[in-house]
């Protein structure tokens, strides 16, 4: 099949599918139903990226002909040049999605947000973090969120919220936004109008389902019940329905507030960690066999992974691939798929894996 010279490689893609499907059809596929639930899955990532793939290739060679076609009629060279970067857009996404095939990229992910030292300043930079990626995921048709917990800052911003974001690979985009996001600007609460730097942390988990198992001992877990404050309606001072889990030997801590019943925000905050610890499980392995080192130097404070600079100049770089955009109204309004398929690409490469 054709090759359009990027990272995507249908040959190795066919090679996978095929040797799946012989697994599925397979005496006792279903004994094992945790591993025959991954294999489908990686089939079903495979069927649709080879679709896609199929469908952009049948476009390519009519726009090849259509350029034939218009070699000698102006307006049919006009729409041809309105045709060209919609292809382009096409192959791009198909490559980015050829991206995520990792493990828990197909699932669904929970997004946390935390303010660095600084109060109010950096309270402020991590609800506008918010905001960004409230936007990114709206543009996005097929995502949809829901806090399941948010703190307000006493002056302005947020000290904590927490995202469910639920759609498919969504968990594979959005690892590329953890770690220190960094802002410079004239600060807002500043009467001498001098210019502040801002810190907050952002911290993304796959959300798992039952397919995977985390064992929980209730004996180490401390719940605490309190009332909401803040976003959530007049119900929030009615009643201890907020739900705080302390897993005392890892030191996580989760909270739920969203929720009008404890019990489901109990049931909620229990969902998040145990995607927590399963993430954590999984690093902790990943660290042994020394494949985690550099993402996590990138998630120490210190160690930024993008800058946004507001003032004296306006310019957003990203310190891991050294992509720069200019346009930082934009951004800060959800466009940011640029600075995550940057980030695939990068890793993918320094994988040595081929990609999509």
């Amino acid at each position: 099949m054709r090759d359009y010279g990027g990272y995507f490689d249908i040959d190795s893609k066919l090679k996978e599918k095929e040797k799946l499907q012989k697994k599925a059809s397979s005496e006792g596929f279903w004994d094992n139903p945790q591993k025959a639930k991954k294999i489908s899955k990686r089939l079903q990532y495979l069927e649709d990226i080879i679709a896609k793939y199929r469908a952009v290739d049948s476009r390519f060679q009519d726009l090849q002909e259509f350029a034939i076609l218009a070699e000698e009629d102006e307006e049919m060279q006009e729409e041809l040049a309105e045709l060209i970067p919609e292809l382009k857009e096409e192959i791009e996404e198909i490559e980015l999605k050829s991206m995520l095939s990792g493990e828990d990229d197909h699932r669904d992910a929970i997004l946390s947000i935390h303010p660095g030292a600084g109060g109010t300043e950096s309270q402020d930079w991590a609800e506008m973090l918010l905001r960004m990626y409230r936007h990114w995921i709206n543009k996005h048709d097929e995502y949809e969120y829901d806090e399941v917990n948010y703190t307000q800052g006493k002056e302005a911003g947020i000290k904590d919220v927490t995202l469910r974001v639920k759609g498919d690979y969504v968990y594979g985009y959005l690892k590329a936004e953890a770690g220190i996001h960094r802002l410079v600007r004239i600060s807002p609460f500043d009467a001498d109008q001098r210019r502040h730097t801002s810190f907050a942390s952002v911290f993304v988990y796959p959300e798992i389902d039952d397919t995977i198992e985390v064992d929980i001992d209730e004996n180490n877990l401390r719940i605490d019940t309190y009332r909401a404050s803040g976003a959530g309606g007049q119900h929030v001072n009615k009643a201890d329905s907020a739900v705080r889990i302390t897993h005392e030997p890892t030191g996580i801590v989760v909270q739920c507030q969203n929720e009008r019943s404890q019990h489901k925000n109990k049931s909620i905050a229990m969902d998040i960690l145990r995607s927590r610890l399963y993430q954590k499980k999984k690093e902790e392995k990943e660290k042994e066999k020394n494949k985690l080192e550099n993402n996590k130097k990138d998630i120490r404070w210190g160690n930024q992974i993008r800058s946004y600079v507001f003032h004296p100049y306006q310019k957003i770089k990203d310190h891991r691939t050294n992509l720069e955009e200019g346009d930082v109204e934009s951004v800060m309004d959800g466009d940011i798929d640029q600075f995550i398929r940057a980030y695939l690409l990068q890793k993918s490469e320094q994988e040595g894996e081929k990609i999509e």
